[in-house]
C-alpha cells in the first residue's frame, strides 16, 4: 500500500498479485488488488477481485462497501443495492453503507427509495456532511426543492464551515427566484470557508502573442455531457502554439466516442477522478500550467477545493456553472455583454471576461433528423426539454398563462427527473393550481438515446424556456431542430443566457423584456403556422452561418482573451 500511495500503481499492483499467489482466499489481498485495479483505471479486473473479497468475508462491512461501489461504477446497480442492502443490516451504524445504498437508488432513478435509505443513515449519522447533500439530493429529485434547501441551511446554521454542504446549496439556490444578492453571499460564504490561496507568478511570456500558452482544462463533463458540445469549439481548435493539457475527473464513461475526441485534440491527458485534493493539486502544478480553465463551478462531479490554494497562476472558471464561484483562487469567469452587462461585477468575486458577442459556441449533434412540422392533426403543442427542478413556481406560471390564453393548446415535458412518480405528481399538481388541467399536459418517458430525443422535437410547435434559469443545451437543440424558443431575458446570469444565444443566431425575435411580452410571443408565433412552417426549413441554416456556430472565430476570439488575462490582471492589481 505504501508503493501504491506514493504513485508506484503497477510495482503495488504486481506485489498484490503476488501475495495473493502465495495465500489464495486472502480476502485482505484481494481486496487491495481491487482498490488497486480501480486506481489505475482498470474496472473490470478491480470488481473481479472485489467481488472475491467480499465472498472470502462476506460479513465484512469494508469489504461489502468496496465490492458495492465496483458493481456501481460498472453499471450494476440492482446487484449493488443488494449489497449495500446486506451491509446496512450487518453494520445499521456504518454510514458508508447508507451513502452507498442512496447513491445506487438514485443513480436508479428511484429518488423515493433514496429518499427513505439516506433519512435511515441520518437517524444513526445525522451529522456526516455526504448523506445530507444525497438527503437533499433525494429531496429535490421528488420535487420538494425548498425542503431540500432548508435541509441543507439548517446543516450550515450548525457547520458554517461545511463547504461541501454549502456547495450544494448553492447549485438549487440558482434554480430559485430569490434575490441575486442573497445568492451571492451564500457563494461568498463557500469562498471563505476555504484556504486562503499563495500567489503563484505568471510567466509573463505566455501571454505574448506568438509565446506557447500552456492551457489546462479540468472538467468531469469532456465526455457524452452538455458541456462537452460547448468545449469542443475550444478544444478542437486550439492554434499550435497553445498546448492543452487536460486533467478529466470523469468517472467510468460507457460511450468513449467522444472522450476519444478529446483525448486526440489535447497534448496531454489525466485521469484524476482517484487523486484527491492535494495529489490533484501537484498534479496540475507538475504540468506548468499558464491558464488553467475548470468547467464545473459547483456542479457534479467539480474538483473546486483542489483548486483552493491556486496550482496555477491564472484560473478562469467557464461553462458549466451559471454563477461565480465564490473563491478568491479563481481569477475570471467567461461571460459576455449580455449573459453579464456592466455592473455585474458586484455580483462575482472573479473579474469577468466578456468573449462577445457570445461567451459560448454550440457543437450540434452529427447525424441528428432533419427537423419537421408536427402532424397537421396535432393541436398547437407547446414543450421545454430541460431539467425539471429549472420548472419552479415562477415557470409553472408563466407557461400556465401561455396555455390559458390558447385554450386548446397542449404542453409536452420530458427530463430525467421526471421518471420519478413523486416528481411527475408535484409538477402536475403545481400546474393544476394555475387552472391547467392533467390532460393537457404530456410527461414523456426518457429518451433511449440522442436520436430518439432529438425526434421529439418534431411533436413541439414552440418551445417555452424555463426561468429564472434559462435551458443552454436544450435552447441549441430545440434551434437546430428548426424549433424556435420563447425566452424571458431576466436579471441574473442564468436568466439571460437563452437571450445570449438566441442574439447570437439572429432569432431577437423570440426574447422577450416581461411576463406579458413572453406571454404575447409565444401565443402569437404558435398561431401562426406560416411562419412556423418556414422557420422548420431555414433555422438550422440560420445557426450554421451564425456565430453561434462559427468555432473557428471563437476559438480565436477564447485564446485571444486567455492572452489578455495576464495583462489584465495586472493593470487592475
Amino acid at each position: 500500500m505504501l508503493q501504491a500511495s506514493s504513485g508506484k500503481l503497477p510495482g503495488a499492483i504486481s506485489a498484490a498479485r503476488l501475495q495473493l499467489r502465495m495465500k489464495p482466499k486472502d480476502a485482505e489481498a484481494a481486496e487491495l488488488l481491487g482498490l488497486l485495479l480501480q486506481r489505475s483505471g482498470e474496472n473490470e479486473q478491480s470488481l473481479h477481485y472485489l467481488r472475491l473479497g467480499a465472498q472470502w468475508l462476506p460479513d465484512d462491512e469494508m469489504h461489502l462497501h468496496n465490492f458495492a461501489g465496483a458493481l456501481l461504477r460498472n453499471g450494476i446497480i440492482a446487484e449493488a443495492i443488494q449489497v449495500w442492502q446486506r451491509a446496512c443490516t450487518l453494520h445499521p451504524h456504518y454510514a458508508l453503507a447508507w451513502m452507498g445504498i442512496t447513491s445506487a437508488h438514485l443513480a436508479n432513478n428511484d429518488a423515493a427509495q433514496a429518499l427513505e435509505t439516506s433519512a435511515q443513515g441520518l437517524a444513526l449519522q445525522p451529522h456526516w456532511p455526504i448523506l445530507v447533500c444525497l438527503h437533499a439530493n433525494a429531496l429535490t429529485r421528488v420535487g420538494r426543492r425548498e425542503d431540500a434547501i432548508h435541509i441543507l441551511q439548517t446543516f450550515l446554521q450548525q457547520n458554517p464551515e461545511e463547504t461541501t454542504v454549502r456547495s450544494n446549496l448553492l447549485v438549487l439556490l440558482n434554480y430559485t427566484a430569490r434575490d441575486p444578492k442573497e445568492i451571492f453571499v451564500q457563494h461568498q460564504a463557500f469562498g471563505n470557508a476555504l484556504p486562503k490561496p499563495a500567489a503563484l507568478s505568471a510567466n509573463p511570456e505566455a501571454f505574448v502573442a506568438n509565446a506557447t500558452l500552456r492551457l489546462g482544462v479540468l472538467s468531469s463533463d469532456l465526455r457524452n455531457h452538455s458541456v462537452a458540445s460547448f468545449s469542443e469549439a475550444f478544444l478542437c481548435n486550439a492554434p499550435a502554439n497553445v498546448k492543452v493539457i487536460i486533467f478529466s475527473n470523469a468517472q467510468h464513461e460507457k460511450d468513449k466516442t467522444v472522450v476519444a475526441k478529446f483525448k486526440a485534440a489535447a497534448d496531454r491527458w489525466h485521469d484524476v477522478a482517484l487523486l484527491d485534493d492535494a495529489a490533484l493539486d501537484q498534479k496540475i502544478r507538475s504540468e506548468r500550467i499558464d491558464v488553467l480553465l475548470e468547467l464545473n463551478g459547483h456542479t457534479s462531479g467539480d474538483r473546486l477545493h483542489a483548486l483552493a490554494r491556486k496550482p496555477a497562476p491564472v484560473i478562469v472558471s467557464a461553462i458549466g456553472y451559471p454563477n461565480t464561484t465564490g473563491m478568491s483562487a479563481i481569477d475570471w469567469r467567461i461571460v459576455d455583454s449580455i449573459t453579464d452587462p456592466l455592473g455585474s461585477e458586484i455580483l462575482c468575486t472573479e473579474k469577468l471576461l466578456r468573449l462577445d458577442p457570445c461567451f459560448l459556441c454550440f457543437t450540434p449533434p452529427q447525424h441528428a433528423p432533419m427537423p419537421r412540422m408536427p402532424e397537421a392533426s396535432q393541436p398547437i403543442t407547446f414543450g421545454s426539454f430541460n431539467n425539471a427542478a429549472k420548472i419552479g413556481a415562477e415557470t409553472v406560471a408563466l407557461w400556465s398563462s401561455v396555455l390559458r390564453a390558447i385554450p386548446q393548446s397542449r404542453l409536452l415535458l420530458k427530463s430525467q427527473w421526471l421518471l420519478e412518480a413523486a416528481a411527475r405528481e408535484d409538477l402536475l399538481a403545481n400546474f393544476a393550481l394555475q387552472q391547467v388541467q392533467r390532460d393537457r399536459i404530456e410527461l414523456l418517458d426518457y429518451a433511449p438515446n440522442l436520436q430518439a430525443h432529438l425526434l421529439l422535437y418534431q411533436r413541439m410547435h414552440v418551445a417555452l424556456d424555463t426561468l429564472p434559469y434559462n435551458g443552454t443545451t436544450t435552447t441549441c437543440e430545440a434551434l437546430w431542430m428548426g424549433v424556435p424558443v420563447i425566452a424571458l431575458r431576466g436579471d441574473r446570469h442564468a436568466a439571460r443566457v437563452s437571450a445570449s444565444l438566441l442574439t447570437a443566431c439572429g432569432m431577437q425575435e423570440c426574447i422577450a423584456e416581461n411576463a406579458e411580452n413572453f406571454i404575447h410571443l409565444a401565443t402569437t408565433l404558435a398561431k401562426d403556422l406560416d411562419r412556423l412552417r418556414a422557420l422548420r426549413v431555414t433555422l438550422r441554416a440560420t445557426l450554421s452561418d451564425s456565430i453561434l456556430l462559427d468555432s473557428a472565430n471563437y476559438a480565436a476570439r477564447f485564446y485571444g482573451a486567455l492572452r489578455g488575462c495576464q495583462a489584465q490582471s495586472t493593470r487592475t492589481q
